[in-house]
């Protein structure tokens, strides 16, 4: 059996898999604020688990977070859940649980689980994009991670948006701090924003989107600017890494619209005359994070 846990900064989601078959999976609410009590409420969900399905203490535990491990310290860094920052979440649990503890990008993990069973399993290279509360990337080659030298392999969203221009403008300050990150546009806050500073009014990604479908002009507008910025965002990576298929998660991912109009715009800023990468939805939905690290084990 593998147990993988998804930390995320609203929500903590884990899962048992016995040959990649789902046997059990809960979610519940991440503790804001609170390193102590995200790391307690981490160890009580894998032993709750562990004594349930009878999962011997040698058996490890693979856990995606919203940020990278550093090499040099073992502990987090570039969080998107900042009260990760700077510490050894690993060697906690492990003191906790006595378990081993695998720690990787929640992006990787989407990857690594859209490659192995999910949208990207026909396919060599998969570019695999989390647009949500933050807008991170994972990139897995032959169905295993791709990490890098530093543990910031496909780190896309912290790049800055390319081909500016006056429809973007106010520029966006990151919590990274730089300016006019990938995330400060793609995320769900990000499209958030350009909506409230294109109409004056304040909503959710998915009441634009609502809206949109709904033949709101103004909504369709912004999501049809977003789709030219993702769209933009993307051709940087297929310049670089040309890969077979990227594939979407998240909750902006369920805008059915993206997987037509990004392909249709993305040509004109792909430095070539064809662009066979295809943009696919996750099999696995907002749960393909967990599924990766289960597999991490």
């Amino acid at each position: 059996m593998n147990i993988g846990i998804d930390l995320g900064g609203t929500k903590t989601e884990i899962i048992v898999l016995e040959k990649g078959n789902e046997l059990y999976r809960k979610r519940i609410a991440t503790p804001r604020g609170n390193y102590a009590g995200i790391v307690q409420q981490l160890a009580s969900l894998i032993d709750e688990t562990a004594h349930e399905f009878s999962i011997p203490v040698n058996t490890a535990v693979g856990i995606g977070i919203p940020g990278a491990v550093s090499r040099l310290t073992g502990k987090i860094k570039n969080a998107n859940t900042t009260e990760l920052i700077g510490e050894y979440l690993a060697g906690d649990l492990m003191k906790l649980t006595g378990r081993t503890v695998l720690v990787e990008n929640d992006a990787n993990c989407l990857a690594l689980s859209e490659a192995v069973d999910g949208a990207g399993e026909p396919f060599h290279t998969v570019f695999a994009v989390i647009t949500g509360t933050g807008t991170g990337a994972g990139i897995s080659i032959g169905k295993r991670i791709l990490r890098g030298a530093n543990s910031i392999g496909g780190e896309w969203g912290h790049n800055p948006m390319p081909y500016l221009t006056a429809t973007d403008y106010p520029g966006r300050k990151c919590y990274c701090g730089k300016m006019d990150c990938v995330e400060t546009y793609l995320s769900g806050p990000g499209l958030s924003r350009t909506y409230e500073e294109r109409t004056g009014q304040k909503l959710l990604a998915k009441q634009i989107y609502a809206s949109a479908l709904e033949g709101n002009m103004h909504s369709i507008d912004v999501i049809d600017l977003y789709a030219d910025q993702m769209a933009r965002a993307l051709s940087v990576v297929i310049n670089i890494l040309d890969p077979d298929a990227i594939v979407l998660a998240g909750g902006v991912s369920n805008m059915e619209m993206l997987y037509t109009l990004v392909p249709q715009k993305w040509g004109r800023y792909v430095f070539s005359d064809i662009v066979d990468t295809v943009l696919l939805k996750a099999a696995h939905g907002d749960s393909s994070g967990v599924r990766g690290a289960a597999w991490l084990v």
